[in-house]
């Protein structure tokens, strides 16, 4: 299954990328990292990864999902991972992502989230 994001906004300067299929080693990957490069050429600071309809996350998806991280930090950002569940989840967690970046049951408590860091 390829992997699909759509992009929304919340609020005036939250931006949500839904994604929807398998973040691995490939095309599928690279369009994480694009669209969030994308993002942050508009000056889009405060990110939410929805990840409710990924199936599957391999070691290079995780890889992607750090560095974004890391480039939105670099900007001065903040990234949030919204909806993982089953194996998404257990590999953030085994691989100690959540130690990295907050992890959310909704795109709403993400997005909360936001308000509360400020």
């Amino acid at each position: 299954m390829i992997l699909t994001i759509h992009r929304t906004q919340l609020e005036p300067d939250i931006d949500v990328l839904e994604m929807d299929g398998r973040i691995v080693l490939g095309n599928d990957a690279k369009t994480v990292e694009w669209k969030c490069e994308e993002l942050l050429k508009e000056n889009r600071k405060k990110l939410i990864f929805d990840l409710a309809k990924v199936t599957v996350l391999d070691s290079t998806g995780v890889g992607i999902v750090v560095m974004c991280y890391a480039r939105v930090k670099k900007a001065g950002g903040l990234l949030h991972i919204a909806g993982a569940n089953g194996m998404v989840e257990q590999t953030l967690r085994m691989t100690n992502v959540d130690r990295l970046i907050d992890l959310y049951p909704t795109v709403s408590d993400a997005a909360g989230a936001f308000s509360a860091a400020n």
